[in-house]
């Protein structure tokens, strides 16, 4: 248990300000963040966050939950949120890293049906020569897309994700690690994660959430310290501030047509609420986020004829 609560708790491995507001998934290769630490990427953990490492090539000792696997690639490796998990890389391991947030992996739970569950637990995946191939053009084309600013980038960020997800569930069901037991508290913990996912915008306190999980507020309290170092009404904020932040990005809806759908009685307390917690107004988040994806669909622009200086006109 001393174990578990000196893990620390990352958005992504190595900072705590890395995950946009409005972003749903995060891709990269593993080399892009395992070369900055040495390819030793120490044990952690995240909150609201699942993660899916596929190796395409070379080894890796996977410690989760404080037992050591070794893995061969081709593999995919999943981890659900809150389990404590680290990677020990050979220099000339390849694939990616994908994490997900969980709003967006509920969606497509949903679309896909019950047997598209979440596991409950790690998965490894050891997906054999010539097994994997569909798999691996998914994440590249996944990668790209991510790093791209094509038009419909989210959809097609999404339609391959959703691929990935659909094959992942589709295969034999993965080999569970063995190790320790899951802790109660973990459960309790992502039992709150599905009570806030379907309820945030209902604006319950904390002692219904905690009602509804047959303890006391305090309890609930200490668990969501324990499992994602913050307070459970902190979680309700941030999930209503990530839901605004994307609908202020991604959608034109009215600031006001905002407020209504996400349960505020008044515009007026939706803009505190989203000032607090953002540390800006609605308004000005979503000329900022829109600004600078202008800004990065101009870099990515080719050059054209009309871009170019004016020379000037030659004197008389």
């Amino acid at each position: 248990m001393a174990y578990f609560e000196h893990t620390p708790i990352f958005k992504l491995y190595g900072g705590q300000e890395e995950w946009a507001r409005a972003e749903r998934v995060h891709c990269e290769t593993i080399a892009s963040r395992s070369r900055l630490h040495n390819w030793h990427i120490r044990p952690h953990r995240h909150s609201g966050l699942y993660q899916i490492l596929y190796l395409h090539r070379g080894r890796t000792v996977v410690c989760l939950d404080g037992t050591r696997h070794a893995v061969a690639g081709p593999a995919i490796v999943e981890v659900p949120q809150a389990f404590v998990h680290g990677f020990e890389f050979d220099e000339d391991c390849a694939g990616h890293v994908v994490t997900i947030a969980y709003p967006l992996l509920t969606r497509l739970v949903q679309l896909l049906g019950p047997r598209a569950a979440l596991p409950a637990q790690p998965l490894i995946h050891a997906l054999g020569r010539g097994a994997g191939t569909g798999l691996r053009d998914a994440f590249t084309h996944l990668n790209a897309q991510y790093l791209s600013r094509d038009d419909f980038r989210d959809a097609r960020i999404e339609a391959w994700l959703t691929l990935i997800y659909a094959q992942l569930r589709s295969r034999h069901a993965g080999t569970a690690p063995d190790g320790p037991p899951r802790a109660r508290g973990l459960e309790h913990h992502s039992r709150f994660g599905e009570l806030l996912e379907s309820s945030y915008a209902t604006h319950h306190d904390v002692a219904w959430y905690a009602d509804r999980m047959g303890m006391t507020a305090a309890h609930l309290n200490v668990i969501t310290r324990a499992h994602a170092g913050k307070s459970p009404l902190q979680l309700i904020h941030e999930r209503l501030a990530l839901e605004a932040g994307r609908s202020l990005v991604y959608t034109s809806m009215a600031i006001g047509e905002i407020s209504d759908a996400l349960g505020f009685s008044e515009p007026a307390h939706f803009t505190r609420f989203f000032r607090k917690t953002a540390g800006e107004s609605p308004r000005a988040f979503r000329q900022r986020a829109w600004d600078e994806g202008h800004a990065a669909d101009r870099d990515q622009r080719p050059a054209s004829p009309t871009d170019a200086p004016i020379p000037a006109s030659p004197r008389a």
